[in-house]
């Protein structure tokens, strides 16, 4: 019988966050705290990072909670961000927060580590480019590893996908 499979992939759904992107857009411009600030936050380099401008701080901070508000509401996890701190340019806060897609080599190994050692012994992982491919000959052992890595506080967005 063939093995059973699902491939880790830490993908991001730009569309949802694009969405997330607008929305925040629209309340920073409708919120009375956000008013005169010069508050703003736009897409940078394509949409692999977010830029977000205003004249402090506390406010660089507010729109980058804002943002993330908007994320978890559209169901993406904020493990998907990456946030620098506000530096002054000029008159303004700059905030530089960029997107983490794919899973890099050292979270492949750390992920493949946990499978050997916590997950059903009659299961394998590969690493493949910026995933993993999870296989066994049981079904049940895959859903067990799922639920193991669903358990574990890693550093990236897992989604589980191609299982057959």
């Amino acid at each position: 019988m063939a093995d059973s499979s699902f491939d880790i992939v830490s993908k991001i759904d730009h569309q949802e966050a694009d969405n997330a992107l607008n929305q925040t857009v629209k309340e920073i411009g409708h919120r009375f705290d956000f008013k005169g600030t010069g508050a703003s936050i736009a897409w940078s380099g394509g949409q692999k990072a977010v830029e977000i401008k205003a004249n402090s701080e506390e406010r660089a901070n507010a729109v980058l909670d804002v943002f993330k508000e908007k994320l978890i509401k559209r169901g993406l996890s904020l493990k998907i961000l990456d946030a620098d701190e506000p530096k002054l340019s000029g008159k303004e806060y700059r905030l530089m927060v960029t997107l983490k897609e794919g899973i890099d080599q050292e979270h492949a190994k750390k992920i493949s580590k946990i499978i050997r050692d916590e997950g059903p012994k009659g299961v394998k992982a590969q690493i493949q480019g910026d995933e993993l491919r999870v296989s066994s000959k049981k079904k049940d052992e895959l859903q067990d590893v799922i639920a193991l890595l669903k358990g574990k506080d890693l550093d990236v967005a897992l989604q589980f996908t191609n299982y057959r």
